[in-house]
């Protein structure tokens, strides 16, 4: 039997190498076949809920308004998602969603109890300069008109035009402090604002306009606007 040289392990260690290298490409490879999903209750009620997830419950604590359960991955396909309040295992809204490789996916439970809707909205969370924050805004309020998102005071808007269940695409803005109008899109009047919100660079928010503008009791929310950061 030849003796085993140091020639013979350095041969060997790089075959070692080169194999953990490519069985971990090939474990990046496959990880494109998984979507991510997040789900945020924008029900412009008083009400918490849990949210299921083909039978698994994905929150730890109810969901009140505007709370949200952070991104999960999944293999691509078709999921059921449905939700029951707090108080109850009665399931109140259940919606078929699909889900596509690669790609991540935010859930918004819109509209009040009896009229439960769910919309789902990719996210494209690239970051193209780090020194900018990136928000999108989202109108979920059912009985308001098209609106605009601006800063205070501000001449012009920083997006313009959503109607209910609308979303625009992420936009850059200078990292900072903000306070934020929305805006009805044909009378330039102020419905709802936001005080002094913080975006920090490299990150992305959702900047929605929830709750109703005609509540019919106190337990429906009034017109408001919320910053969510997206994780």
């Amino acid at each position: 039997m030849k003796n085993f040289t140091l020639k013979n392990f350095s041969y060997f260690t790089v075959i070692l190498f080169f194999l953990a290298t490519t069985l971990s490409c090939k474990k990046e490879e496959t990880d494109t076949t998984i979507s991510y999903l997040r789900v945020i209750n924008a029900s412009p009620t008083s009400a918490t809920y849990n949210a299921y997830f083909n039978g698994t419950m994905l929150n730890t604590v109810a969901l009140p308004y505007a709370g949200a359960v952070a991104y999960s991955s999944y293999s691509a396909g078709s999921y059921n998602i449905n939700f029951t309040t707090a108080s109850s295992a009665v399931s109140l809204f259940t919606k078929t969603i699909s889900l596509n490789q690669n790609t991540s996916y935010s859930f918004y439970l819109i509209n009040k109890l009896g009229a439960l809707d769910g919309l789902t909205i990719g996210d494209d969370l690239s970051t193209p300069s780090l020194d900018k924050a990136y928000i999108r805004f989202i109108n979920l309020s059912p009985d308001a008109p098209a609106l605009d998102l601006a800063k205070s005071a501000a001449t012009t808007s920083l997006i313009t035009n959503k109607a209910y269940k609308s979303a625009s695409g992420f936009i850059a803005v200078d990292a900072g402090t903000y306070a934020l109008d929305a805006k009805d899109s044909n009378l330039g009047a102020v419905k709802t604002s936001l005080a002094s919100t913080t975006f920090v660079a490299g990150y992305h928010y959702d900047i929605i306009c929830g709750g109703l503008i005609t509540p019919a009791n106190d337990t429906e929310r009034p017109l408001n606007l919320q910053a969510i950061l997206i994780k």
